[in-house]
């Protein structure tokens, strides 16, 4: 990263005065604090939506993982994580391009199956080839997501560095959907806007069909066995899609921990370690909104603690490719809520958060050695740091 730009991020890092805050929350799971009654009550219908159970008869499976949204993002609270994988399967093309094996399934390998399904002997989805990468993914936090739709492409655009220009062994590289178009969500940042974000997570995790994704998937891709599907596609409307989108984008970032004894310190020794490290390099403190019809989310700066950009993280963290991303890219992880977590990195594989870092390699691999060359005081001041966000 240019001394310039570190400058300008340690100083936005230890004030408020570059652009307008987000206001805090006062609880993990509140909506983002000025939002008006007709938001409020949006964000409250979508939140009963998220927190539904669905039927078969309303549109559930054939094929699905769960039939609740908060079934997976249920801790601390409701859009937080939970302890359920996604399987996911991809293959390298000759050509070297990625096959996302959508037509077999590769994008979401379902568990669970209805009771008309398993009559016919189907129980679940099944790996689709032994020459395919199978992954498993974690429930990503939800909170203050809103504000990662937000922000401008241009933005996203200017941060990127694909060659390394500036020789700072960093070469953040936009992600991209499977149609071409700029991503920003998913572990490899291969879904563009939290719209399609929400339609694709209804049809993936829940089998229920959106005007997004109008016809049901059988098993493994394969065609739907007759009489195993009774609910019409799409099976959930536009306006109830539109709710849950908007509970998502009025999650508030979860509220501060003290990372200090003296908490009126502008900024913790922890935060300032986080800079000079190289942390912050990929794990951007805040990211600054474009325009947005929510009031609350116009043109602020949100602590999202990520670039939004993919960065290679070696081979220790290798799974699967995506349509812009190899299989050792991914977007960097926004670090809100990281105290409230029990399982760390796209896998869960870490434990906590010294392990997660230490298994990280590639462009992350300079902070990693930083990281560990602290002392020990040092480093226990960055890890009380990160555990407060």
């Amino acid at each position: 990263m240019p001394a310039a730009r570190m400058a300008v991020l340690v100083i936005c890092v230890a004030t408020s005065t570059c652009t307008p805050t987000v206001p805090e929350a006062e609880r993990i799971g509140d909506p983002v604090p000025g939002l008006t009654d007709d938001e409020l009550a949006r964000f409250e219908a979508g939140r009963a939506l998220f927190d539904r159970i669905f039927t078969t008869e309303e549109g559930v499976g054939p094929l699905f993982n769960e039939n609740q949204c908060s079934a997976c993002h249920t801790f601390p609270a409701t859009g937080g994580t939970g302890e359920q994988l996604v399987i996911k399967a991809t293959r390298r093309r000759p050509d070297g391009s990625c096959n996302i094996m959508a037509e077999e399934g590769g994008e979401n390998l379902r568990r669970r199956a209805t009771p008309a399904l398993e009559r016919l002997g189907t129980v679940r989805d099944t790996v689709p080839s032994a020459t395919a990468d199978i992954a498993t993914f974690a429930v990503p936090f939800l909170f203050g997501l809103g504000a990662a739709d937000l922000v401008p492409e241009d933005a996203l655009r200017g941060a990127a560095d694909p060659d390394d220009r500036d020789g700072d062994g960093i070469s953040g590289r936009l992600g991209r959907t499977p149609d071409g178009r700029v991503g920003r969500f998913g572990r490899k940042a291969d879904v563009a806007t939290l719209h399609d974000f929400t339609h694709l997570a209804l049809f993936n995790e829940m089998g229920i069909t959106t005007t997004a994704h109008p016809r049901e998937r059988g098993p493994n891709g394969a065609p739907l066995p007759s009489a195993t599907d009774p609910a019409p596609d799409p099976e959930i409307g536009d306006s109830a899609v539109a709710l849950i989108t908007d509970f998502v984008r009025m999650l508030a970032a979860p509220p501060r921990l003290p990372a200090a004894p003296d908490a009126s310190t502008p900024a913790t020794p922890g935060e300032t370690l986080f800079a000079r490290t190289g942390c912050a390099a990929c794990h951007t403190p805040h990211v600054t909104t474009g325009p947005a019809p929510v009031a609350a989310l116009d043109r602020v700066r949100a602590p999202l603690y990520s670039d939004l950009l993919l960065h290679d993280l070696g081979p220790a963290l290798a799974s699967t490719c995506a349509p812009g991303a190899t299989e050792t890219e991914y977007r960097t992880a926004p670090l809100l809520g990281l105290g409230s977590r029990r399982s760390l990195l796209h896998d869960l594989r870490a434990s906590n958060i010294e392990q997660a870092i230490q298994l990280h390699g590639g462009e992350a691999r300079t902070a990693r050695d930083a990281f560990a060359a602290l002392s020990v005081s040092d480093r226990q001041a960055l890890l009380r740091f990160l555990r407060s966000l």
